[in-house]
């Protein structure tokens, strides 16, 4: 089985080039696709360079991430932030998982030793089964495609995706750990980070509307 990679980017230039040829490294012989947001920093220019097919899709990530998925040649597709890792063994993992399940996702890891409080959280993750987007999801193209894709959510698009496919078949969690950065908790403050992204799960759960959460998520410049 034979993986694309979807990789949506928004002001990524410097981190989507090496992020393809480690991709590309793990998995072997995979088709990458990234799937940009309308980025003016060069992005979709250097994921060329690095030997991506590209598609500039100016809106939500989940649109963009549609917009990939629709271009995309194989029957599996694997959704990677441009600053997330994939461990060794990915690709087996990944066709092991889709021989009997419609989806999955790793666990989560960081570049960085995290405190204590992401500590509880990335165990919290485990205990409830819970996979969000910077896990690496992955989705067999037909299951995909029968649960609607992405809805064009402003945030938690990743949560509401899944979500839609635990109801309708199988759901994996690899027991492999994925490698994404921490820089938001650096620059930010990290129990800031976790703080406001703990509540923004919590709210959407609540039934706060995504618009609403997207502001506190990305205030406005």
């Amino acid at each position: 089985m034979r993986i694309s990679v979807v990789v949506p980017t928004l002001q990524e230039a410097d981190t989507i080039g090496p992020a393809i040829v480690a991709a590309r490294a793990v998995l072997g012989d995979c088709d990458v696709i990234v799937a940009d947001g309308g980025s003016e920093d060069g992005t979709p220019a250097a994921a060329r360079a690095a030997g991506a097919r590209v598609i500039e899709s100016a809106g939500s990530r989940a649109e963009a991430m549609n917009a990939g998925a629709a271009l995309a040649e194989c029957e599996a597709l694997l959704f990677l932030h441009a600053d997330t890792l994939l461990p060794t063994g990915a690709g087996d993992a990944i066709r092991d998982a889709l021989a009997t399940a419609d989806g999955g996702a790793f666990r989560l890891g960081f570049d960085a030793r995290p405190r204590v409080w992401w500590q509880l959280s990335t165990r919290y993750t485990r205990v409830v089964d819970i996979a969000y987007g910077d896990q690496a999801l992955f989705v067999s193209r037909a299951a995909f495609e029968r649960v609607g894709g992405y809805r064009p959510l402003p945030i938690m698009e990743d949560y509401d995706l899944v979500k839609r496919l635990r109801r309708a078949g199988p759901f994996a969690i690899v027991p492999l750990q994925v490698r994404s950065s921490a820089r938001r908790h650096r620059s930010q403050g990290e129990l800031r980070t976790f703080l406001l992204v703990a509540a923004i799960k919590l709210l959407y759960r609540l039934g706060v509307p995504a618009h609403l959460l997207a502001r506190a998520y990305r205030p406005a410049r």
